[in-house]
């Protein structure tokens, strides 16, 4: 080989000592062959000593294959290079061929699924949901999963809350109601990974035990499917054991109730203030949210010369448009609002920036329980969802009047929620709809005559004593409720 070299020119023989560094250094890394294109380059110089047989591919593919070693004390090990290609191993301790045999299949799996960023399969999802928490930590610390520092039920949902900044405070005050019940009936330190889907029917059955609405369980069941779909983009769970919870909220025709004008007038005189008689009004005359569009009205937002009211939505502000809108200043409300700026003077005495409502503003008060004390001073029974249906209340009252579309606007709702959760069917329909209209002839009225009685037939006997019409009291529902009660004979 050095005579050869004494034939060539100096920079043909420096390439091929660059060629020997780069065979050496390929050895080292447990590379046998040679860079193909470090080949071409020597049989530019001259030199053909080396087969083709010994080309080299340095950028060789990462294949997701393990072995499975044994030391003299028994202990076996599985060796496999991960994706930043290095070597890398999970000691087992003592175990059969066979148990080894297995932690490699889903070892390998799990390396093909780093390697090409793809999920792992279900079976081996499942295996990493029962392996004990020795093993799962090895498998986090050579990078094959994620470690499970706040796997326990009340770790994880503490660390969720907090990193949910993005959420008003209401939401968050949602999220720990769901929160106290989970806590109040799983073990707090109970690990994600060992929840069932029994455990969460359960859970649900203990909900309905303490005499929550159905509508109630279902939002906070979603809550709870929330959080551990969380878990399992955290890749702390392979399933969601609460996904099969129904958590779509439908509408409760019994806990509806329409609050007549002279019910709410009963209520607002027993108010004792004008702040909380505004309040009454806003919902029922205004058809506000209450608290969160009550609570947030300001003087600037009340426009008193052109009848106009703007109402910022905090419910609806994550939707494009959504963060306000504009009622009407309904002649209903302007009593109660003109009896109020007297007290405070806007403009004057009070900015203007100033809410109306000052007081309540703490997210801790609930406006429900000394709203129904009122209700009951009043001389009435509080009725289900005390401020929703004055709000459905409005609504309804406003649908008689002027189309749907601009009902909605001025309510802040959609056509079709409208008329699942908010339009109601009165007594009063019901008997505007039994009245014969005005100028309706009596034929009309009577299409069916009694057949004119004919020779040789008996007379007919004509009952003269007329039935009593039923005089509806109370509101639809209970009506409903109870012919529902009622039966019926069989068709035939």
């Amino acid at each position: 080989m050095l005579n050869r070299l004494n034939h060539r020119s100096p920079e043909a023989c420096q390439q091929y000592r660059t060629m020997l560094h780069v065979a050496t250094a390929c050895r080292k890394c447990g590379l046998s062959r040679l860079n193909v294109a470090g080949y071409e380059m020597t049989r530019a110089a001259g030199f053909v000593g080396f087969p083709t047989s010994r080309k080299a591919n340095i950028n060789r593919k990462i294949t997701a294959v393990a072995s499975i070693s044994k030391d003299p004390k028994g202990n076996r090990s599985i060796q496999f290079v991960g994706k930043d290609r290095k070597r890398k191993s999970i000691r087992l301790g003592k175990c059969s061929q066979r148990q080894a045999e297995a932690v490699k299949v889903h070892v390998e799996r799990l390396v093909h699924a780093s390697i090409t960023a793809h999920p792992v399969d279900s079976d081996t999802g499942r295996w990493l949901v029962q392996i004990d928490v020795k093993l799962a930590d090895r498998l986090a610390g050579v990078g094959l999963i994620a470690k499970r520092d706040a796997s326990t039920l009340e770790a994880f949902i503490d660390s969720y809350i907090a990193m949910r900044t993005d959420v008003k405070a209401g939401t968050q005050m949602l999220y720990g109601q769901t929160r106290r019940n989970l806590l109040a009936f799983f073990p707090a330190d109970k690990q994600l990974a060992s929840f069932t889907r029994g455990d969460a029917d359960a859970w649900r059955l203990n909900l309905k035990e303490q005499g929550l609405a159905e509508n109630t369980i279902r939002r906070r069941c979603g809550r709870a499917k929330q959080f551990f779909n969380a878990a399992m983009r955290r890749k702390l769970i392979s399933e969601n054991p609460f996904s099969d919870l129904k958590s779509n909220v439908h509408g409760n025709p019994e806990r509806f109730y329409f609050v007549t004008r002279d019910e709410i007038a009963r209520v607002i005189a027993e108010c004792p203030d004008a702040q909380w008689k505004l309040i009454f009004a806003l919902s029922r005359f205004g058809g506000l949210r209450c608290p969160s569009e009550t609570l947030g009205v300001r003087w600037c937002d009340i426009d008193f010369e052109n009848n106009r009211i703007i109402v910022s939505s905090p419910k609806t502000a994550h939707h494009v448009g959504g963060e306000s809108r504009v009622i009407p200043l309904f002649p209903e409300l302007q009593p109660f609002l003109d009896a109020l700026a007297e007290q405070v003077q806007p403009g004057v005495e009070t900015p203007l920036t100033d809410p109306v409502i000052t007081r309540y503003h703490d997210a801790t008060q609930n406006l429900g329980t000394e709203g129904k004390r009122i209700v009951r001073r009043a001389g009435l029974k509080p009725w289900p969802k005390l401020f929703q249906n004055q709000r459905s209340t409005r609504e309804t009252e406003l649908a008689e009047e002027y189309p749907m579309h601009v009902v909605c606007a001025w309510i802040g709702n959609s056509q079709p929620i409208a008329a699942k959760h908010y339009l109601q069917v009165t007594c009063e329909h019901f008997e505007r709809a039994s009245k014969p209209k005005v100028g309706e002839s009596k034929s009309l009225q009577n299409p069916v005559q009694q057949p004119h009685e004919t020779p040789g037939n008996d007379s007919q006997v004509v009952n003269t004593a007329q039935k009593e019409t039923p005089t509806f009291a109370g509101d639809f529902n209970s009506l409903r409720r109870n012919a529902v009660n009622k039966s019926y004979p069989a068709r035939t």
